[in-house]
């Protein structure tokens, strides 16, 4: 193994979005068991761990995400940015995932169907428009 590729292994990688509401934004992933980082008073963030790895998203207040990243945010209406998948053990895991996304006060833009057999999945977002995905492989 390189330097280059021992030097990025043992970086922890964090992914910053920017959100119009961080309270709104805290309830909805809250409501969908994401484990909360930190406790951030300022009002400006909010942060989660996803996934068994950990991985941390932060949730920026819009405004404080153009500071730091000295540009524009991206208009979620017209396209997207990226989209987050998470793996399911079961068909009924992803049924709920949408169901509880839905009741969060997200939208449901692919509704809990069979793929390409063996997949069965999901999609939805959460109240600014930032896109996940559920799988489940069937095998």
């Amino acid at each position: 193994m390189s330097k280059t590729e021992q030097f990025i292994r043992n970086r922890q990688v964090w992914a910053n979005l920017p959100v119009k509401d961080v309270k709104r934004t805290r309830k909805f992933y809250e409501s969908l068991g994401f484990k909360l980082n930190g406790d951030h008073k300022s009002g400006h963030l909010v942060s989660f761990f996803a996934g068994r790895d950990d991985l941390i998203i932060h949730f920026f207040r819009e405004d404080m995400f153009k500071e730091a990243s000295v540009g524009n945010a991206a208009d979620l209406s017209k396209g997207s940015e990226i989209m987050y998948t998470i793996g399911a053990n079961s068909r009924m895991e992803v049924d709920t995932w949408a169901d509880q996304a839905e009741k969060a006060g997200g939208t449901v833009f692919a509704k809990p169907a069979e793929l390409q057999s063996p997949w069965y999945g999901c999609g939805f977002t959460d109240p600014d428009g930032h896109k996940w995905n559920v799988f489940y492989n069937g095998k």
